[in-house]
């Protein structure tokens, strides 16, 4: 046999295992120019296709099998959390932190007078989420007051470079309890309007776990119960679940669902997801539809295939099976219990 048909039957001999290999990633959800954590990151990955978890039942159940969906978000700019994107020359003030060991020292580049979380008045969690053109770096703010002279005081604050899958340190929370960013799970009114959020959302419960799961880096409970989810585990709407009937709108969001799932991420009213308030959104729709998505609806989702190095938030393509001739990784599972 010639060199040249060797290498076409070696070529042809593979074919079967190619076509099922790992696709390259799409690009990532984006803002400011800069993207939302690369394309194979977990916020990132589809989990239509992953199997059930085993506590599913019991998880949902612990949430509210009954309780609909409700939008933590819509046109009153005081309702959901805002997001401002700076340009690189923007000046960094220096933030001090009630959390500091937790906490990313900083300084940030706070504008003045940026959007924060319910209003300049509020008195609930007080966000404020900076995006910084150039140098794709996430600032993100827990309980967040101006100063005097223009420094800040905060809960906590982590800063997330946005090329970059690294997490947390373990343990560490960050404006979230769940030890994540914020801005990549918002439901954001532009992704909707461009007919596809290709992105995991994020949601709170009531009750959580003393535990946190992968990607989640810390938890927020004195919960030991195994029946109580943890922080950091991913739901998705059941695939069998009908979308007609829906509004275009509603239909994007429960699409993602069914595809990225949503992730609990904080300690909340029980399946609120969040959103940026836009005055695009039709606040009745929102409401009056996601109310009849109910908790029952959702499963859990068994994620450790995802897993490839439990301190990285890179994940194992898994909408495309690795054909069994060909080596494959070990299943991972982490599942830390700590009370912090």
């Amino acid at each position: 046999m010639s060199p040249g048909i060797g290498r076409w039957v070696r070529l042809w001999l593979l074919l079967p295992f190619l076509a099922v290999l790992p696709s390259v990633a799409g690009a990532a959800p984006s803002v400011g120019g800069c993207p939302l954590f690369p394309a194979d990151n977990v916020w990132n990955a589809p989990v239509d296709a992953l199997p059930v978890h085993a506590r599913s039942d019991a998880w949902v159940a612990s949430i509210g099998p009954d309780t609909g969906l409700h939008p933590d978000f819509g046109t009153n700019p005081d309702y959901g959390i805002p997001y401002v994107v700076v340009p690189a020359s923007q000046p960094a003030v220096p933030v001090s932190f009630q959390y500091a060991g937790d906490s990313d020292a900083g300084p940030y580049p706070i504008p003045p007078n940026p959007p924060i979380e319910g209003g300049a008045d509020s008195r609930g969690d007080r966000h404020v989420l900076i995006v910084q053109a150039g140098s794709c770096r996430l600032y993100e703010l827990f309980a967040a007051e101006p100063r005097d002279g223009g420094s800040w005081h905060a809960g906590s604050g982590a800063i997330f470079d946005l090329r970059s899958n690294a997490l947390r340190t373990d343990g560490a929370t960050s404006a979230d309890a769940a030890g994540l960013p914020i801005l990549p799970g918002l439901v954001r009114r532009e992704e909707v309007v461009a007919g596809a959020i290709e992105h995991a959302l994020r949601f709170t419960a009531v009750r959580t776990r003393a535990a946190h799961v992968w990607p989640a880096r810390h938890d927020a409970s004195s919960i030991t119960d195994p029946n109580v989810p943890p922080m950091g585990q991913r739901f998705r709407l059941k695939a069998s679940f009908d979308l007609s009937g829906f509004s275009a709108d509603t239909r994007v969001l429960l699409r993602a669902m069914q595809r990225y799932g949503i992730i609990l991420a904080d300690n909340g009213s029980n399946w609120f997801v969040s959103g940026t308030s836009d005055p695009g959104w039709n606040d009745d729709a929102l409401v009056g539809e996601l109310r009849r998505v109910r908790g029952s609806d959702f499963e859990a989702v068994d994620t450790a295939s995802l897993v490839i190095d439990p301190d990285s938030a890179k994940a194992r393509a898994a909408s495309f099976p690795i054909p069994t001739p060909l080596p494959s990784r070990p299943r991972q599972a982490y599942l830390p219990s700590l009370d912090r």
